[in-house]
């Protein structure tokens, strides 16, 4: 019985993640998709196209910012309960290579759950010819809000 309560709640924190996602329209724009949801743990796809590109033809850093912020936001909403919506309070990313990839993987993961506020380590992984190369590493503080 435990086994099947566990599955809900880890069903419904995927539905409530999918829910607010969908509701991104910034993410939808730049053609963004969840691509991993798990409890305290989320990626984010986003697939190269040239007009996200800056002049030197990498993913503009906006784009892997987007996607690294977000992907932090939902791993500490995974956590959350249902009712509550998350909120970057602070956020410092390191571009660490040129983000050059055929896609790119954001992904979320919480370092420490509060009663208020979350800490999630944050990065993105250009992925090219089946290999991914680190490209930006940071944190982001999110803040617990009720919906």
């Amino acid at each position: 019985m435990t086994g099947t309560l566990t599955q809900v709640v880890d069903a419904d924190m995927v539905r409530r993640v999918e829910e607010s996602f969908s509701r991104q329209g910034a993410l939808r724009t730049i053609g963004a998709r969840l691509h991993n949801v798990t409890p305290g743990l989320v990626e984010i796809r986003l697939d190269f196209r040239p007009e996200l590109g800056q002049q030197n033809g990498f993913l503009h850093a906006g784009m892997s910012t987007t996607i690294a912020d977000t992907a932090g936001g939902y791993a500490a909403m995974s956590l959350f309960d249902a009712g509550e919506e998350v909120l970057t309070t602070e956020l410092k990313l390191n571009l660490l290579a040129p983000a050059q990839g055929e896609y790119f993987i954001g992904r979320g993961r919480v370092v420490k759950s509060g009663r208020t506020l979350t800490i999630c380590q944050i990065e993105v992984g250009a992925v090219r010819g089946g290999k991914e190369t680190l490209c930006a590493y940071g944190i982001i503080t999110a803040m617990r809000m009720k919906a």
